[in-house]
């Protein structure tokens, strides 16, 4: 059975926020796509990364859709179009039974993917011309970072040998507590949002004694604790997103 299911409609985006939000995710599929190949060929069931993973490629594909329907300035488009050429080889990768050999070439693929991605959120957020655009960027990509740190784990569990682990998980890790610290002082927070930034301060502490940690830790935990951060910032992200603010 195909790992992808046919999708026969796309995401309806109607205004630029929602555009912002949705290709920013797009970026954290990318990522929670890895964490769950590596969670499969670990043979971690916890969560159902298989099923998960099919939820997520499917998704990937129906917001590209909807973002490329969605998009009018010439340079968003072109962007998009570089996504679907990168998404193309990919969703047939994820389609054979994840390997080690395969991951390392999996995991530079998705990281291009993850740049088209980010590009083209950059270029909704600037079309906003409001402050909201930004931090509903730098919001959205939280949850980028909370899967990236996840699957960076998950490989290294797996016995996969990358020569540049410790300068990856640093280099998230510090972007991560660098916008949750801009994100706290941002004045567009309501205390719904102060709330959720605070929990989430608190999960990423357990990346953080993780990371100094020289002992390994559960994958299954590590799993749930990237699913709780992700949870919380993408509905702080919705909620920047629907503030009516310039």
């Amino acid at each position: 059975m195909a790992l992808v299911a046919t999708q026969l409609w796309s995401i309806e985006i109607k205004s630029l926020a929602q555009a912002v939000n949705e290709a920013g995710r797009q970026r954290m599929l990318t990522q929670r796509m890895l964490k769950d190949y590596a969670m499969i060929g670990i043979g971690n069931t916890f969560g159902d990364p298989k099923a998960d993973l099919q939820k997520v490629v499917a998704m990937f594909e129906d917001h590209l859709q909807g973002l490329t329907a969605f998009a009018t300035d010439p340079e968003t488009k072109k962007s998009l179009e570089e996504q679907r050429r990168l998404w193309e080889p990919i969703k047939k990768m994820l389609e054979e039974t994840p390997t080690q050999e395969r991951a390392a070439e999996l995991q530079g693929k998705l990281d291009a993917l993850l740049k088209a991605a980010d590009t083209t959120t950059k270029l909704f957020a600037k079309q906003t011309g409001k402050k909201s655009g930004k931090i509903i960027n730098i919001s959205g990509r939280q949850r980028m970072l909370s899967q990236r740190m996840a699957n960076l784990y998950m490989l290294k569990v797996w016995g996969m040998n990358d020569p540049k682990f410790k300068e990856k998980m640093t280099a998230a890790m510090k972007l991560f507590s660098d916008s949750l610290d801009l994100l706290m002082k941002s004045d567009l927070n309501t205390p719904e949002i102060n709330k959720l930034l605070s929990r989430v301060k608190k999960n990423f502490m357990f990346f953080q004694i993780m990371n100094k940690s020289q002992s390994k830790f559960i994958p299954s935990l590590i799993y749930k604790k990237s699913n709780e951060i992700l949870k919380d910032m993408n509905t702080v992200t919705g909620l920047y997103a629907a503030q009516k603010v310039q």
